[in-house]
């Protein structure tokens, strides 16, 4: 395949339109740049754009391949041929690109997920907050990866559904043994409790499952303690 006499024959074409490549690119969407780079050789036009390029300047795609015309219009097979390649190429493009979006979704809610246990305090809220936002975007990723390989929307929500549920397990897990075996206060708490006699002071944080207790709050060395509801 020689380029350069392709885009020779593009360029003999377009002129025999009395188009200049301004407005060539503007009739097909695509910029006056490109239609250069396809005259000149350089690149040649995507399958689509092959198909209505030989649609415009009624030729047959295999003769923009060739470079030089060869007959009067396009065999009606070949066209339908090359549009549903056409349509095909376009579809894989778009499925492709999905997943890339979907990839880096996850990927990005892991990173938001690890960043907010290893930034914020654990007792900040803004941790949970950016833990719970992370994990939302790693289940979105993870639903955009499925939609391709799982066609049943039932079964895709359904594992979505699972994921979250581990997910949730997971931080949940992670807080009792933070709180249990490191007296560390609880990062998804969703109300605190300050309860005072005036000499004594008690703080009770109130989690899904259970409850944290944190005994005179201003001491040197504060405990975190699970108590019973």
């Amino acid at each position: 395949m020689d380029q350069q006499k392709i885009g020779a024959f593009l360029k003999e074409l377009r002129r025999g339109k009395n188009l200049t490549q301004e407005q060539l690119a503007e009739k097909i969407n695509v910029s006056s740049r490109t239609v250069s780079r396809w005259e000149t050789g350089v690149n040649m036009p995507d399958l689509s754009i092959l198909v209505e390029l030989a649609e415009f300047y009624d030729v047959s795609i295999p003769e923009v391949i060739d470079g030089e015309r060869k007959s009067g219009n396009m065999n009606p097979a070949v066209k339908e041929t090359a549009v549903k390649m056409a349509e095909y190429g376009k579809h894989e493009v778009r499925t492709k690109k999905h997943d890339v979006i979907g990839a880096m979704l996850g990927i990005f809610g892991v990173i938001i997920i690890i960043s907010a246990f290893e930034v914020f305090p654990r007792d900040s809220s803004w941790g949970s907050i950016y833990a719970v936002f992370g994990g939302v975007l790693l289940l979105v990723g993870i639903g955009m990866l499925l939609k391709r390989r799982v066609r049943s929307a039932g079964k895709r929500a359904a594992c979505i559904a699972g994921c979250a549920f581990i997910l949730a397990a997971l931080f949940l897990l992670s807080d009792y043994i933070g709180t249990a075996e490191f007296h560390q206060p609880p990062r998804f708490c969703y109300a605190k409790e300050y309860i005072s006699d005036g000499t004594h002071e008690r703080i009770i944080y109130k989690t899904p499952f259970y409850n944290v207790a944190l005994e005179d709050p201003d001491s040197a060395d504060p405990e975190y303690q699970i108590v019973k509801r």
